[in-house]
């Protein structure tokens, strides 16, 4: 007998891409627990991909896997006849991450090169949003600069043999269309001085973008042949919505769950994820490209390259992040 999913089978979506087949290709996921990851993960397997979530919490990352690999068999018992063919080939397996300590960035990395398998397709996609009272990580990073932004980096530098050792590997990493409000700080990057949830949170998805900007105009001089993609989700509805800005809240923030729910403005996570999907998957892509939703504001939509800021492509300030990055995580790129 099979386990029972608590959770209600997913609506149909308003928007949606199709996936190529991706038999073969390996994925690694951050934050494939919940939200957009989970439904990242629970689309790239049901294309045939061999995926592998990363959790902080093992109970929550089981819960997890448990819930994927049902929604894997029944996309494979729905498939059928498909006259696309069986796209059989689809696993989800599990990864112990905590992106706020750097020993266990160390380690998923390790272990993953360990496997000897290249590494297709990366998504920085975890992330924590708004938190109230500023926070350390581990290392004593500011938390939404540490786990967003220095997390991945670290994350990314240390997986790079894998990703070298794949055919045309991709990088996406999640932006926001918070980091418009984003301001780098480099004499303040920990926020000591002056702490605001919202404004750390904008820092945070701004150094996302610029990464993923600077790992493009990397690749290309470097010959890495590494595509590096940044997206964003619209307003989606998704826990970190509902639940980042109330953490170290006795109760949460009035209007924080009616604000996610009206309608017209927001969109399911299924939806949400289908910017960083078409970013993974699209023959079109260029380094350097941002997706997002193209309807009203960027809110909801089917995927289209997204509007960002001008300082989001300032190539001396994302070459100086990137050098106070490599201080900062201990963890170095290739330079050839």
């Amino acid at each position: 007998m099979t386990s029972h999913d608590p959770t209600p089978p997913p609506r149909p979506r308003r928007h949606d891409i199709d996936l190529p087949d991706l038999n073969g290709r390996r994925a690694l996921v951050t934050g494939g627990n919940s939200g957009l990851g989970f439904e990242t993960a629970a689309r790239l397997s049901a294309a045939g991909a061999h995926v592998t979530i990363t959790a902080r919490s093992p109970e929550k990352g089981q819960e997890a896997l448990a819930r994927l690999r049902e929604r894997l068999a029944a996309a494979s018992d729905a498939r059928g006849a498909d006259a696309r063919g069986d796209r059989a080939g689809g696993e989800v397996h599990l990864a112990s991450l905590d992106l706020a300590n750097l020993s266990s960035v160390a380690r998923l990395a390790d272990d993953v090169i360990s496997s000897g398998h290249p590494l297709d397709l990366l998504f920085n996609n975890a992330g924590v949003m708004a938190v109230p009272r500023r926070t350390l990580t581990d290392d004593g990073f500011e938390l939404q600069f540490g786990t967003n932004h220095l997390g991945h980096f670290a994350l990314t530098g240390r997986l790079m043999p894998a990703l070298l050792a794949a055919d045309e590997p991709r990088v996406v990493t999640m932006s926001s269309i918070v980091h418009w409000i984003g301001r780098l700080d480099f004499e303040d990057l920990q926020r000591e001085r002056r702490y605001n949830a919202w404004t750390a949170y904008g820092q945070s998805k701004l150094a996302n973008l610029m990464f993923a900007k600077e790992l493009g105009r990397r690749s290309r001089e470097l010959g890495w042949e590494i595509t590096s993609l940044a997206a964003h989700p619209g307003f989606s509805r998704t826990n970190l919505q509902s639940s980042g800005p109330n953490l170290g809240r006795a109760k949460p923030r009035p209007g924080s769950q009616r604000a996610i729910s009206f309608p017209g403005l927001s969109q399911s996570a299924a939806e949400g994820a289908l910017p960083e999907l078409f970013a993974a998957t699209t023959p079109h892509a260029l380094n350097g490209d941002y997706y997002g939703p193209s309807g009203f504001l960027e809110l909801t939509g089917t995927p289209g390259f997204a509007h960002f800021a001008k300082r989001a492509e300032k190539e001396s300030a994302a070459r100086h992040l990137w050098s106070r990055s490599e201080e900062l995580t201990g963890v170095s790129f290739p330079t050839d």
